[in-house]
């Protein structure tokens, strides 16, 4: 969940999230640890989908949706995040398909005019009991057709 309280930039598709980078995210030279990243990334996923009733609270899934694994995350540096403070985090989907999703993202100081990386994450959502692909519902597919880039969208 972000904590951070910076005004939402607007952007022709997909979200924005401003996400709290803290000391202990810093490497011993004052950067954002590399591996951070992910978990940056995670928290600003989790507050967008938690924030349209997609969520893990009480030991339980508000939504079969929530069950999904990561299938593969890139990342690309381009500038160093040197210091505490918000992060702007852009993301969208490239793909949503029967039980995938391809996510692209950048992050952003919060005016959006530094590009501090960018890159993908694929998730497959997965049958909780035989641990096997399977379908998203009609409710997740409402909400991941609001980040679909119009590039990538079904016409």
């Amino acid at each position: 969940m972000s904590h951070a309280t910076v005004d939402q930039p607007a952007v022709e598709f997909g979200h924005v999230e401003h996400v709290t980078v803290h000391f202990d995210d810093l490497d011993a030279m004052g950067i954002l640890h590399n591996a951070r990243y992910a978990v940056l990334l995670e928290r600003a996923l989790t507050a967008y989908w938690s924030g349209r009733g997609f969520s893990y609270r009480g030991g339980k899934l508000s939504a079969p949706d929530v069950f999904h694994a990561v299938r593969e995350f890139t990342v690309t540096y381009r500038a160093p995040i040197t210091g505490t403070g918000p992060v702007a985090v852009h993301f969208w989907l490239d793909h949503f398909g029967t039980s995938s999703a391809q996510y692209a993202f950048e992050f952003r100081s919060s005016d959006g005019s530094t590009l501090y990386a960018a890159g993908t994450r694929a998730v497959v959502r997965l049958d909780p009991e035989t641990l096997r692909p399977t379908a998203w519902t009609e409710a997740a597919r409402a909400v991941a057709a609001n980040l679909l880039c119009p590039a990538t969208a079904p016409a």
